[in-house]
């Protein structure tokens, strides 16, 4: 029997990829971006600015009770903790730079003021960073729903 070579698979012609060139039609206002982070920093809905953004400190509602925005498929999951701990750390490490420089404090004195100075600082802006980076993935169309 001669050796034979199976044929080889034969594939598809390559099909181009074409991106959509029309804006999604979304069922919501579309403010500035500026407009929709100051807005969710507030702790309001970033679209309309009237419909309260969070249920808890920091669960999303599911949806705006003005606008039916959907804010319950904006996953801002990790983002707004790196970013707070990007402020609070750059926030507190000059501070203790500065104070370090003019008074010398003992070790223990300086973690007895900057560790709940540092912990105060995230949990107060924990929550408008949560809001801003919500506003912005709103506007920007970062859904994780069927539509997004």
């Amino acid at each position: 029997m001669p050796d034979t070579v199976p044929p080889a698979s034969v594939s598809p012609a390559p099909v181009r990829w074409t991106p959509r060139r029309t804006a999604p039609v979304v069922g919501w206002a579309q403010p500035g971006t500026i407009t929709a982070m100051l807005r969710g920093c507030r702790g309001r809905c970033p679209a309309c600015g009237q419909g309260r953004l969070f249920n808890g400190w920091l669960r999303q509602a599911p949806a705006c009770g003005h606008c039916a925005a959907p804010l319950g498929d904006v996953r801002a999951d990790d983002a707004p903790p790196y970013f707070v701990i990007f402020i609070v750390a750059h926030g507190v490490i000059a501070i203790q730079f500065a104070l370090d420089d003019v008074m010398g404090l003992p070790v223990l004195t300086e973690a007895a003021i900057f560790l709940p100075l540092t912990l105060a600082a995230c949990l107060v802006l924990l929550r408008p960073v949560k809001g801003a980076t919500i506003g912005l993935m709103l506007q920007l169309g970062m859904l994780a729903g069927p539509d997004g």
